[in-house]
């Protein structure tokens, strides 16, 4: 995995941990981390979303390994 796959991803994965939170809690961590729409969590937040954007890519990428011989 590239390094950008991998930081795109765990963004991605603090997104849906954050939604879930706030789905089944009512609690928004980043919100309650950074405070409420500051300038840091609005830069977290649009930097989830375009971690998010840029993981649609994973969907168009081959899957298949290939053994080295």
């Amino acid at each position: 995995m590239r390094g950008l796959d991998v930081i795109s991803l765990i963004l991605v994965i603090i997104g849906a941990i954050n939604w879930g939170l706030i789905g089944f809690f009512n609690f928004d961590l980043v919100a309650t981390l950074f405070g409420n729409m500051t300038a840091f969590s609005r830069v977290i937040y649009s930097l989830v979303g375009i971690a998010g954007l840029y993981a649609i890519s994973f969907l168009g990428r081959d899957r298949e390994v290939h053994e080295e011989r």
